[in-house]
């Protein structure tokens, strides 16, 4: 079950970000890319040879396969296909937050690696986001193991009822998630103007194979926890029953991630991308979300 939860993972982690792309064109009235654009990308990255800087040391050739290992480590310990726990004992949130961390971590020190100038300004602008990210990231972990007794994943993954602190946990992360995955307003990925771009600055010396596996493991990323926002906010349980019952449950799986999609492609569209000690302000609102969902779980609520 574990290798069919990759397999999918892998299959359907690009055409969120497909999705997504569609309904911003869409509400900007352009005709764009198709919903598939990523999977084409993903196939002409890896038929491509690379373009390897003298400069670059191991460390430069090998952080692109920790990143794509991280984030399939991580979709072992989110139950999004299955509803047992996936790795016995450490598939927990915290666990979650480390694994990534290890990806961003290789991925910024390969992007100095090299020496760019490009590189090196990504990498401190990732950094100092991630400094805000990550303490916001963690009241959230705290407001959620309050409720459901337990940092485990599993321990929410099935039916729950919807409480004010999952909603405003829900929403600190829905924040959180849009920095994550580099995304308006606080990183835009379709741009390369030296001034605003944090991701892509370090990842622009990549290219064919490695740059594959990076886009990829940002898939994967953004799945995982496009699934968490839509668990807390919109429980689903294992179907048991006729295939009828399987059918319908199979389309509120789909729609609730699209859900998530759809907020965060009307995000994007309608805010402009903000300075970066703004982005200071905007994590940090986030990390009072994280608060208050922490309190209301104390509280009950």
């Amino acid at each position: 079950m574990i290798i069919l939860q990759i397999i999918l993972f892998i299959l359907i982690a690009p055409l969120l970000s497909g999705l997504i792309t569609v309904i911003k064109n869409y509400l900007r009235m352009r005709k764009g890319q198709s919903i598939l654009q990523p999977y084409y990308n993903l196939v002409k990255f890896f038929y491509k040879d690379e373009v390897i800087s003298e400069t670059a040391s191991w460390i430069f050739r090998v952080a692109p396969f920790i990143v794509f290992s991280s984030a399939l480590v991580a979709s072992m310990l989110v139950p999004v296909f299955i509803f047992n726990r996936p790795i016995l004992p450490v598939g927990d949130f915290i666990a979650l937050v480390f694994i990534f961390t290890l990806g961003r971590f290789f991925l910024a020190l390969a992007a100095l690696d090299t020496g760019s100038s490009f590189g090196g300004m990504g990498s401190s602008r990732e950094m100092f986001i991630a400094s805000f990210v990550e303490p916001a990231l963690c009241m959230v972990i705290f407001a959620i193991s309050l409720q459901f007794g337990s940092t485990d994943i599993t321990a929410f993954s099935g039916l729950h009822p919807i409480t004010v602190s999952s909603v405003v946990a829900a929403l600190a992360l829905f924040l959180l998630v849009i920095a994550e995955t580099s995304r308006i307003p606080i990183d835009n990925q379709e741009t390369h103007l030296e001034l605003t771009m944090v991701h892509e600055a370090m990842v622009l010396e990549y290219s064919g194979r490695s740059l594959a596996l990076i886009e990829l493991a940002a898939y994967l990323k953004q799945m995982i926890f496009f699934f968490l926002i839509a668990q807390l906010i919109f429980p689903i349980g294992l179907p048991l029953g006729n295939f009828v019952q399987v059918f319908l449950w199979s389309l509120w799986f789909i729609a609730r991630i699209a859900v998530i999609a759809i907020a965060v492609a009307v995000v994007e569209v309608n805010l402009a991308k903000l300075r970066l000690f703004r982005v200071a302000d905007f994590l940090g609102f986030a990390f009072v979300l994280g608060i208050i969902a922490v309190v209301c779980s104390i509280l009950g609520a």
